[in-house]
């Protein structure tokens, strides 16, 4: 080669330029932001609500983590507490709040102090919930009616209280906890089943009646994920073993993984994504035969 040194700054510039014509492809299709800042919650003011054990905790711990200020309530006044001093050790703003989903003036005195604190709310999660494993032939309709009462008609006075203020904003991101039971029969937990199964349609019926006021309501199914409650059922018993069979993965979850699904649907990364229900499951809801 007669000039290697110009062959040499021919083919650095080259690749310089397709460096170059990468990165303004992604800057393009992120609408102008950086990819990272797609996911960024800072600043944002979040409201978990049966946030402060298991999956509720977990989810306001991530969200704390990307960014968010955080507000995780619960019934339970000392774990309102714990949870809200690990958001403060992030550096995140909080506040100790106790509530109750059956409860719809707790839920509006959770709203408005956290409107008076924060002067809006960008995100709901709605992690309360109650299951019970009863043959459906003895089922009390009492039990019934608390199950469906928490699970479902909760989730509904959540999403109307903090939907107003979100709707009257024209901006608002919120994420249900729907199931496995969503889309598949479990044994011995109708009650359970019926509630998340309507948790579903409620989550795309809201979708459509709110997304062109800027309002995205979306939510999550988890799969099986091991929590303190669930532990030994999961470990010791024929059912955890057979969930197990159920799940590709062959593990069961651990709760800190459904926090990349939460952060992307409270995040502007999913601002064209609404009426979805995003199952983190292992592949559970995939699997038909896996040996």
């Amino acid at each position: 080669m007669r000039y290697p040194l110009l062959y040499r700054f021919w083919s650095n510039f080259v690749r310089l330029c397709k460096v170059l014509l990468r990165e303004v492809i992604v800057y393009w299709q992120s609408g102008g932001k950086e990819p990272v800042a797609l996911f960024d919650l800072d600043q944002k003011v979040a409201v978990v609500i049966g946030g402060t054990t298991g999956i509720g905790r977990a989810l306001s711990l991530g969200l704390a983590d990307f960014g968010a200020n955080v507000v995780a309530s619960s019934r339970r006044a000392e774990q309102v507490d714990q949870i809200a001093i690990a958001i403060e050790d992030r550096g995140r703003r909080t506040l100790r709040i106790t509530s109750d989903v059956v409860n719809r003036a707790s839920l509006i005195a959770l709203r408005d102090a956290v409107l008076s604190q924060f002067g809006a709310v960008d995100i709901l999660i709605n992690c309360a919930g109650m299951t019970r494993r009863t043959p459906t032939i003895s089922l009390a309709e009492e039990e019934w009616s608390a199950i469906l009462d928490t699970n479902l008609t909760g989730t509904l006075r959540a999403c109307q209280i903090f939907g107003e203020p979100m709707l009257e904003r024209g901006y608002g991101r919120i994420i249900n906890i729907a199931s496995l039971s969503t889309f598949v029969g479990l044994f011995e937990v109708a009650a359970y089943g019926a509630s998340k199964a309507a948790v579903g349609s409620l989550t795309r019926s809201l979708a459509v009646e709110w997304s062109k006021r800027g309002v995205l309501v979306n939510a999550i199914a988890p799969g099986v994920f091991r929590t303190e409650i669930n532990a030994h059922m999961l470990d010791e018993t024929d059912r955890g073993r057979e969930f197990l069979m159920r799940t590709p993965m062959g593990r069961f979850g651990e709760t800190e993984e459904l926090v990349g699904a939460a952060v992307y649907l409270a995040s502007d990364a999913s601002s064209f994504v609404t009426g979805q229900i995003l199952a983190v499951d292992g592949g559970f809801l995939a699997s038909g035969v896996n040996c």
